[in-house]
């Protein structure tokens, strides 16, 4: 991965829009991700 994405974080932001992708597209109401979980990940100025 070294040399792909410039920083951790963009590496962060690629696997949870991923995941949220994948969240969407499933028919079951389960949520494997809670909110509060995804709170954490993102930066200050966007919540």
């Amino acid at each position: 991965m070294v040399g792909i994405f410039p920083n951790e974080s963009s590496y962060v932001r690629l696997v949870t829009a991923y995941l949220m992708e994948y969240a969407e597209d499933r028919s079951s109401s389960r949520a494997y991700i809670k909110e509060e979980s995804m709170s954490a990940l993102l930066p200050k100025e966007a919540a």
